[in-house]
């Protein structure tokens, strides 16, 4: 499997959002983004690690970081290699002893302890193609037309639906992307 190289874009959340926030990755050499949606918890713990912020006492990902060194096993890489009925699978690909192994994880585990030791995240080509969004660049060169200040809504609910996943990608709202983004992969899916 050729993985994409994706690097953090950030973090967001909103006051609907129930706690939850929006991990955003984007691709290294290229222009899509993937929002994955995570908790309270897991967005701190990789928040503090880009902030360089250094908590009194090691948290979770802390602990299997420093358990990894301990044993003398390296982290080579995380893959965010599946998407099966909305959830998202990672694998946290490591060496040990010169033999490669590899844990399954939730992504947002193996993101946090991937930016504590250094190692490059990955998504499969596949992932990205189902759930990735284009950025506004992407989006505006795909179109043939320029887009009037005021247009209409189309009729058609999935028209509506993209149209509206266009406008909070422009706006970066990645999490309403991925909601709206998971309605047109439903409706797709009943038509078909």
């Amino acid at each position: 499997m050729d993985a994409i190289q994706v690097d953090i874009i950030g973090l967001s959340t909103s006051p609907s959002s129930g706690g939850a926030y929006a991990l955003v990755l984007g691709e290294i050499d290229g222009n899509r983004r993937l929002p994955i949606i995570i908790g309270a918890f897991e967005a701190q713990a990789i928040a503090l690690e880009l902030e360089k912020i250094s908590p009194p006492r090691p948290m979770t990902h802390d602990l299997l970081r420093d358990l990894f060194e301990a044993v003398n096993a390296e982290v080579i890489e995380v893959v965010i290699d599946e998407l099966r009925d909305g959830t998202f699978f990672a694998k946290i690909r490591y060496v040990h002893n010169g033999t490669e192994g590899k844990l399954d994880a939730r992504p947002s585990d193996a993101v946090a302890l991937a930016v504590r030791v250094e190692a490059p995240i990955y998504v499969a080509p596949e992932v990205l193609d189902e759930a990735g969004i284009p950025t506004e660049e992407e989006v505006a060169m795909a179109k043939e037309e320029p887009v009037e200040e005021e247009e209409p809504l189309p009729k058609s609910p999935l028209a509506r639906l993209q149209k509206q996943l266009e406008d909070a990608i422009a706006e970066e709202n990645y999490e309403l992307a991925a909601q709206i983004r998971d309605k047109i992969q439903r409706l797709e899916s009943e038509s078909n």
